[in-house]
């Protein structure tokens, strides 16, 4: 006989955290926890407000916005604590917690302070759930308290009890740790390609493994491609389970980013089939064929279409399995050498753009799941080449074939992968599939990866035409940054003209979405002198670059540049800039997994100070909402996130986080060349609000000067109220972007209204001559920092009003530097005002800005005078 009895199953007693009233789990008026989605357990309707640690544990999970937490038991339970129902939407307003993951808690520790009057009028409700979320593993014993009943603080609640699969013990001091919690997936566009990458950073971070796992079905965040392959919709319930020393931090994370939603935007098409190639028309007798302009510009040069580059590789293995292996991992590690270059010489040259694009190429290249599924079609006799390529395509297809555009979008990287590694495995084949492009062709594909046109680039072709893409694929991105015109989304009737006209020139005119076959000597003729004299001007205005701009009737105009961090700011200057009209801090804020701190932020902002020399610098608060968001930033959903809580209204929301900037903004020396611009300002009040702020912050940081403070001009009612706001700030900067949108009520990124929503409406144009008159009075600066400041009519029109600055992107500063040294401000002045007495629409007033400035320069040397005529 056995002289020892089977142990008793690992068990917890729970212990009522506060005062309350029990709640039966399933009267719950959430049906996540009523359905018991989460898991088993109990709620509880607080009678005080404070909550404390219902057993002995670990914090193993703290939301962001502080309403809820993860308590893993000594025995390896994990238990979910939810204060209140809808609390996230407070953003942690009114909560105060006293925990940290990673901490160890005793029982009747204080976990929470509330406000419960506060969360009873602003949350759904008080009642707050305790969920055990392991619930595969444990099951839950409760006492014998009628439901309905007060409990008291400390009294006996419910006993956990280990089933036969749980472990006696969840947590350990090596690295064997391993954590899991249940989540919904809040993601609107569900687990795409830039989450999943996310959470592969995280598991890098914390030197552990992240696994999401949903039904029978499991991925690990070091694959992107098995991460994607779970197809995660908004709304799925899944686990997520970290395993490693610093797993309780690594679950933390992970789990906030996919249960923090972000915006729809991101994923704009999710739910419409993807369609590579849309359907466009060739007309004009098979003289002309448009497309979408990816990036603009003119060029003249023959039509070449490149043979089928593909290369050919043989599907069966010559050499062994094991020389084959050798092959890839070296072919692997050489492309990944490659990528590291190519990314740290384009961030060294300021190519933001490109070197993103060259990390998510790195991030494919890495993943384990390619790999072993290659190796194992080696195994099986196939060759390096073909292995690689038959893995990734079908990747490549299951990409092309989904439901999100942004997964579809992302075949085309896949693709640029596959064909990079298979020609550094049969470099011999590469070598013969490979055709040189003759200087200043204009070149046609179906489709064109982003190291394609890298390597395009080398060779200097005049333009680019593509049957399929789009105008937000990164080959666009890469060719609006080399300035190469390029058309995209021509169509398949393209490839068939193309045969009749392969060799001859043609004029590529993507400025409007045009591609003219045959044209006619004196096309040709003309098309080429435009370019000649675009390319002259070109040279001769960048010779003046770092001179001041001043009207023909010497009015002084600032031409300063529009930035997204310190390496643009470098560009900016040796571009010629006068200063920074706009430094667009959210950047360095979507940069990363979570908020920047004080020190990173004063990093980035003295940079941009020290880039400009002795010229001031315009750096903007946080702007986010709308069509830019923060995974790690929760805003309220609402139906239309442009007129929602973004700009300056994050303060009400967010006090926190802005503090945190402005402390940094107030670190930078010397502050007299700083200015700080808050977004989306309505009304004077709340430009007081923040400049009130900034002293309570700069007597604190004992600083004795203090920054200018300015506020954007972006929506009606500021521009409305701008002699109002002018009173209260040093000076004034109109978004055009935004005010347009709001005053037309057409949304920016809608394509079928894009064309309408012009600056020079003239009810757009009216604001801004309300904006300038109004500050004149209070002797405010006013300036431009939207698109229109660098559009080729609308930059005079500005000017004519009587802006005092302009801020564009750094490549446009020469060119509107000159066109204001051949500007008579008066005198134009005195015309738009007359037009715009005129029953006339923004067309017609655009053609005829460009009709005067052509003419401006020789027919207006005598007139002076500025007009005060009102529009």
């Amino acid at each position: 006989m056995s002289e020892t009895a089977d142990p008793m199953p690992a068990s917890t007693q729970l212990h009522a955290p506060l005062k309350a009233v029990l709640v039966p789990l399933d009267q719950v008026p959430d049906p996540v926890f009523a359905q018991q989605t989460m898991g088993p357990g109990i709620a509880l309707e607080p009678l005080e407000s404070q909550l404390f640690s219902p057993c002995d544990g670990e914090i193993v999970h703290l939301a962001r916005t502080r309403h809820a937490l993860t308590l893993k038991t000594d025995q390896g339970c994990d238990l979910l604590i939810h204060l209140g129902l809808d609390t996230v939407d407070l953003e942690g307003e009114g909560i105060t917690v006293h925990v940290a993951p990673g901490d160890r808690v005793r029982r009747g520790d204080l976990l929470w302070d509330f406000d419960a009057d506060l969360l009873a009028c602003r949350a759904l409700s008080l009642i707050t759930p305790l969920v055990v979320t392991s619930s595969d593993q444990w099951r839950c014993e409760l006492m014998d308290v009628p439901v309905g009943r007060v409990i008291e603080r400390g009294a006996a609640l419910m006993t956990l009890v280990a089933t036969s699969q749980a472990s006696p013990t969840g947590k350990g001091d090596g690295s064997n740790n391993e954590y899991r919690e249940q989540v919904t997936l809040a993601l609107a566009a569900g687990l795409h390609a830039r989450p999943a990458a996310r959470l592969r950073a995280i598991a890098r971070e914390h030197g552990c493994t992240l696994v999401l796992e949903r039904g029978e079905h499991q991925a690990d965040a070091a694959s992107l491609t098995a991460l994607m392959g779970l197809s995660l919709r908004h709304g799925d319930t899944l686990a997520v389970i970290a395993r490693g020393a610093d797993a309780a931090a690594a679950l933390g994370e992970a789990a906030a980013l996919l249960t923090t939603p972000e915006a729809a935007e991101d994923d704009p098409g999710h739910g419409e089939p993807a369609d590579p190639t849309p359907a466009v028309v060739p007309t004009k007798n098979d003289t002309t064929c448009y497309g979408l302009t990816a990036s603009p510009g003119l060029a003249v040069g023959p039509l070449v279409r490149p043979g089928h580059s593909r290369i050919e590789v043989n599907a069966d293995r010559e050499e062994s399995a094991e020389t084959a292996e050798r092959a890839l991992v070296q072919a692997i590690s050489t492309l990944n050498d490659t990528l590291v270059a190519d990314i740290d010489q384009a961030r060294r040259q300021g190519r933001r753009e490109e070197a993103d694009i060259l990390e998510a190429h790195q991030a494919w290249l890495d993943d384990p799941a390619l790999r072993e599924e290659s190796l194992a079609h080696i195994r099986a006799g196939r060759s390096a080449a073909f292995a690689w390529r038959e893995v990734l395509e079908g990747r490549i297809i299951a990409l092309r074939q989904s439901e999100s555009r942004l997964l579809a979008a992302r075949a085309d990287d896949l693709r640029d992968l596959q064909e990079r590694l298979v020609a550094l495995l049969v470099p011999d084949a590469a070598a013969v599939g490979h055709i040189e492009i003759a200087p200043g062709a204009i070149v046609m594909f179906e489709e064109i990866t982003p190291s394609q046109l890298l390597a395009l680039d080398r060779v200097s072709p005049a333009g680019l035409c593509l049957a399929g893409g789009g105008t937000t694929s990164h080959v666009a991105l890469l060719a609006r940054a080399r300035g190469l015109p390029c058309l995209a989304a021509m169509g398949a009737g393209l490839i068939e003209v193309m045969g009749r006209h392969q060799g001859g020139d043609v004029i590529l005119d993507a400025d409007n979405g045009a591609l003219i076959f045959s044209p006619a000597a004196d096309q040709l003729s003309e098309a080429r002198e435009r370019i000649e004299r675009n390319r002259t001007r070109a040279v001769a205005e960048q010779q003046m670059a770092h001179e001041p701009a001043r009207t023909r009737d010497d009015a002084l105009i600032e031409v300063c540049a529009n930035v997204a961090g310190p390496e643009e700011a470098r560009t900016a200057f040796d571009a010629g800039a006068d200063g920074i009209g706009l430094m667009r801090s959210e950047f360095l804020f979507m940069a990363h997994a979570q908020a920047p701190d004080q020190e990173m932020q004063r990093e980035s902002y003295q940079q941009a100070l020290d880039s400009m020399g002795t010229r001031q610098v315009i750096i903007r608060t946080l702007d986010i909402g709308a069509d830019k968001q923060l995974d790690y930033l929760s805003l309220p959903s609402v139906p239309n996130p442009a007129l929602g809580t973004r700009g300056v209204r994050l303060m009400a929301r967010h006090q926190a986080l802005l503090d945190v900037q402005l402390r940094a903004l107030l670190s930078v020396r010397p502050l007299d060349r700083l200015r700080i611009m808050v977004p989306m300002v309505c009304d004077a009040a709340e430009l007081v609000a923040v400049r009130e702020r900034i002293e309570v912050l700069a007597r604190e940081m004992n600083l004795e000067g203090r920054p200018e403070l300015g506020a954007m001009i972006e929506v009606p009612a500021a521009a409305v109220c701008a002699d109002q706001i002018a009173r209260v700030a040093d000076f004034l900067s109109i978004g055009t972007n935004d005010l347009t949108q709001y005053t037309l009520a057409m949304d920016r990124e809608d394509p079928d209204l894009a064309g309408r929503a012009d600056v020079l409406h003239p009810a757009v144009l009216r604001l801004i001559d309300l904006t300038v008159k109004g500050a004149s009075t209070h002797r405010c600066p006013v300036g431009v920092c939207g698109a229109a400041a660098g559009d080729p009519q609308a930059w005079a029109a500005l000017v004519a009003l009587g802006v005092d600055e302009l801020s564009v992107e750094p490549a446009r500063v020469a060119a509107v530097k000159a066109g204001i040294r051949r500007l008579d401000r008066a005198v134009l002045s005195r015309a738009l005002r007359e037009w715009l007495n005129e029953p006339i629409d923004s067309v017609t007033l655009r053609q005829r800005l460009e009709q005067w400035l052509s003419d401006a320069p020789d027919a207006n040397t005598n007139d002076r005078g500025v007009s005060d005529d009102a529009i």
